[in-house]
């Protein structure tokens, strides 16, 4: 099974990120500018936190705060799980289903270098799985 790295060289190293003291409808904003699901927290060049749409709906709504006045710190997750380059796609997919969670900061150390989604790695299984039979399909055949 592939690894992080293998979405990263499709997907890019793109990271999206905001400080902590931003306002929650200054984060969705940008998370609606991009067309991403979630923004990750990061303080003098540190990742703090992350913050999703399901932060928003569950924490902010439920609890009557005001998305203008309430700062992403608040709400964020804070110390969020992560992963290596080197993580298979399989750990990624366990510690997304365990934790029912849909996106994984990409670390080396403590240097951020990338962002993989629940998407990013369904995809990712798929092209395996397509290359899998492919070279089954070959082998068949020959």
């Amino acid at each position: 099974m592939g690894k992080v790295r293998d979405i990263l060289k499709t997907k890019g190293h793109a990271i999206f990120s905001v400080e902590p003291t931003i306002t929650v409808y200054q984060a969705v904003e940008q998370m609606c500018e991009r067309n991403i699901g979630g923004l990750l927290i990061v303080e003098n060049g540190k990742l703090v936190g992350i913050f999703t749409e399901r932060d928003y709906a569950r924490k902010l709504i439920l609890k009557g705060k005001s998305s203008k006045e309430t700062p992403i710190s608040e709400l964020m997750t804070k110390s969020p799980f992560t992963v290596t380059a080197d993580n298979t796609i399989e750990d990624c997919m366990t510690i997304m289903t365990q934790k029912h969670i849909r996106h994984l900061p990409v670390v080396d150390g403590d240097k951020l270098t990338g962002i993989i989604s629940i998407g990013d790695v369904v995809k990712q299984i798929m092209e395996d799985q397509k290359s899998i039979i492919e070279h089954l399909e070959h082998y068949i055949t020959s």
